[in-house]
């Protein structure tokens, strides 16, 4: 049998020894940021996407040996593992073939068949399951016992048919062939329980689609629209295709096929195999969408949290309402609240100008230069009140930020800790107007399920989901790095290594003593010990310390290389210690360094922009001085706009209007994509046409494989 490891090395495509290396590390306690940046040398530069699966799978692959060995016990304690049953127990690939294998042996329940073989009929039913041209009839004659409760022949045959229905259902291979049949050739179909009743699932009230070709976002629709008592869905097979396959299984190859043993397989099929195995399909269709759902919420996830701060400006954060007014909040460069307020510009023109002056006086007052305005309810209203406020601010300019969650962190017990003296509502304005200047650093503060860029979240396992969006929030952190001087307890959370309580020990130390002045002093930080500052140090920056490495992402481990490379490169423009490390060799290099080629790579770019931000490499968010109402949207017209979804039937753009576009996948690109992310990612900027616009439903049709035939406005 194979090891784990090298499972895994051909799952992945990697070197096995590589794979070794990552299992070794991940069972010393090192966590996945710091694998994927300081032991390249050891996985041979697998990416965090790479290491994250590979750590998910080798849990799995863990659980299932564990679970087979578990198996083989319970089922040697019973007499009854033979070497056949033990190497196919080992041979099992997944969960579901080692259930399938144990489930004969498995205690269960009083059944049919268990009745029968207490009433001692386990022996007529393997003479006529022999299938030796015995009338079964004949046979059952001699198990007729009224004290047993077989009063009569056929008392003796229905016990018999339930004994053979059982054990054919408890057959493994009849189960693993039925399963692999209907994923193949099986249907899923979908009624609605009352056809005249409006949902939003009427795409689905008269459904069928082959099992093969369901989309991920149907099955969790029709799931929900099933939970919610609107469906009603069954799989079905073709014809007969499922009760011949039971039968070819229990009939023996002979010209006279025992009528008997094919009525009772057919009631195996019947009533109990088919609807288990409807059971495992629906089951395994639902993981396997949920995967999916879990992966394209990821997937967007992360070029949301890694969109590019709008840095070193006063920005005025606006949370636009009707009845309760927009609620303003500016703050400064750093983040830190400078004033806060309440206006009503939806109420009335009166009312309008007011607010254009109220805000005006913050403007001039506090030198904003920005002004994120919240996509929610009013939005539009309050984007027109900006711009027309902005044009005498012909400095200033402003963008719609996506408010999903801003409500769920400001009456969260965080915010009542960092804003005790503001109201719940104008907490939610300070975090619009923080999300515009590092998004990252905001949005780590609120649940990533809130945040609004899945689909059908809610129906997936919270528990997976959780790990997954986690994992997420974690890589993006430890990518950009944390001024640990002001990064708040948050954002800590998430740096390699640190948990709730060292994070807060963080922030305690830091305000008891002053900001910290270099990377070694946060050994003296209570209960963050070897390991962890190991784990942590290379990923927290210390904008104060004297020592410029710790204002990089250079781990202190490579601190003595990274002198030793200055030393022998002789560069004194270290922005040009890339190009001059190619040019001297890094193999070479490395050698003389005393570290891998990789790790002196990464040396050599942090040298070259001490505290760079990744994300600043990145297209800037789109910063606008107009509006646009959806009534101006003209088909034909082109125009930039910012992704802000991608699902998979496609894609919703932020176009400048107050609802979003969607380009439908078929529109996506002049290529079949199997899903939108193969174009493009939350963030990216896209030209895109308008196909169509449906004012009364709020609806914009866009096309991103027709832009640049026309005028970009």
């Amino acid at each position: 049998m194979q090891s784990i490891a090298e499972i895994l090395s051909q799952e992945l495509k990697q070197k096995h020894e590589y794979v070794e290396n990552v299992i070794q590390l991940i069972d010393e306690g090192n966590t996945i940021p710091f694998i994927a940046r300081y032991r390249k040398e050891m996985h041979g530069t697998m990416d965090d996407t790479t290491l994250r699966n590979l750590e998910t799978r080798l849990t799995y692959l863990r659980n299932l040996q564990q679970r087979r060995e578990e198996v083989k016990k319970a089922i040697e304690n019973q007499g009854k593992l033979t070497q056949e049953l033990s190497d196919a127990i080992d041979q099992a690939q997944t969960m579901t073939e080692v259930e399938d294998l144990y489930r004969p042996y498995k205690q269960k329940r009083r059944t049919r068949g268990s009745m029968a073989r207490e009433k001692g009929l386990a022996p007529l039913a393997e003479a006529i399951f022999a299938q030796d041209g015995a009338d079964p009839a004949l046979l059952a004659q001699d198990f007729i016992n009224e004290e047993l409760g077989v009063n009569t022949i056929e008392d003796a045959l229905a016990g018999a048919n339930d004994i053979i229905a059982e054990d054919l259902s408890d057959n493994a291979d009849i189960r693993k062939a039925l399963r692999e049949l209907t994923m193949r050739r099986g249907n899923l179909t979908c009624k609605a329980e009352d056809p005249e009743a409006e949902s939003v699932y009427t795409l689905y009230y008269d459904f069928s689609q082959p099992i093969s070709r369901l989309l991920d976002h149907q099955i969790l629709a029709i799931n929900r629209g099933e939970k919610e008592g609107i469906l009603k869905c069954t799989v079905t097979l073709p014809g007969n295709e499922g009760a011949a396959l039971v039968c070819r299984w229990a009939l023996k190859p002979q010209m006279n096929v025992s009528a008997f043993v094919r009525a009772a397989a057919e009631d195996a099929y019947d009533r109990l195999i088919f609807p288990s195995i409807q059971r495992d399909i629906r089951s395994e269709l639902t993981d396997r969408a949920s995967q999916g759902a879990i992966h394209n919420f990821a997937l967007n996830l992360k070029p949301l949290l890694m969109q590019p701060p709008v840095k070193g400006f006063v920005t005025m954060g606006l949370d636009p309402g009707y009845r309760n007014g927009c609620k303003v909040a500016v703050v400064d460069a750093t983040g830190k609240v400078l004033d806060t307020g309440v206006v009503y510009p939806t109420f009335s023109e009166r009312k309008k100008q007011e607010a254009i002056a109220t805000l005006s006086a913050m403007i001039r007052k506090h030198q904003v230069r920005h002004i994120a305005i919240g996509n929610g309810t009013a939005s539009r209203e309050t984007e027109a009140m900006a711009v027309e406020m902005l044009r005498s601010f012909p400095d200033a300019s402003y963008a719609i930020v996506n408010e999903a969650g801003a409500s769920v962190y400001s009456a969260s017990p965080l915010a009542a800790e960092e804003f005790p003296e503001y109201d719940v509502n104008l907490r939610s304005a300070v975090s619009i107007a923080r999300r515009l200047q590092d998004p990252l650093a905001e949005l780590v503060k609120i649940d990533p399920k809130a945040i609004g860029v899945g689909q059908y979240q809610h129906d997936c396992p919270q528990k997976e989901l959780d790990a997954a969006l986690g994992a997420v929030v974690e890589d993006c952190v430890n990518a950009v790095g944390v001024d640990v001087n002001t990064a708040s307890r948050s954002l800590l959370e998430q740096v390699s290594g640190l948990n709730s309580t060292t994070a807060k020990n963080i922030v305690a130390f830091r305000e008891e003593n002053g900001p910290f002045t270099s990377r070694s002093q946060l050994k003296k930080v209570p209960k963050l010990g070897p390991k962890a500052f190991e784990q942590c140090a290379g990923f927290l920056r210390v904008p104060e310390s004297k020592e410029v490495l710790d204002n990089t992402g250079v781990h202190p481990e490579s601190y003595p290389a990274a002198k030793a490379l200055l030393k022998l490169l002789n560069c004194d423009d270290r922005s040009q210690l890339p190009e001059k490390l190619q040019d001297f060799g890094p193999q070479k290099a490395a050698e003389s360094c005393g570290v891998g080629e990789p790790t002196l790579v990464d040396i050599a770019k942090e040298l070259a922009k001490p505290g760079r931000d990744p994300r600043d490499e990145l297209p800037a968010p789109i910063l606008r001085k107009d509006v646009l109402d959806m009534k101006d949207l003209k088909p034909g017209m082109e125009l930039t706009g910012t992704v802000r979804n991608v699902i998979d039937f496609g894609v919703f753009v932020d176009i400048g209007v107050h609802q979003d576009g969607l380009v439908h996948i078929s529109e996506v690109a002049n290529r079949r994509l199997r899903h939108p992310s193969e174009a493009v990612q939350v963030g990216d900027l896209v030209k895109v046409v308008v196909l169509s616009v449906d004012e009364k439903r709020h609806r914009i049709s866009l096309s991103m494989k027709q832009a640049g035939k026309t005028k970009a406005v």
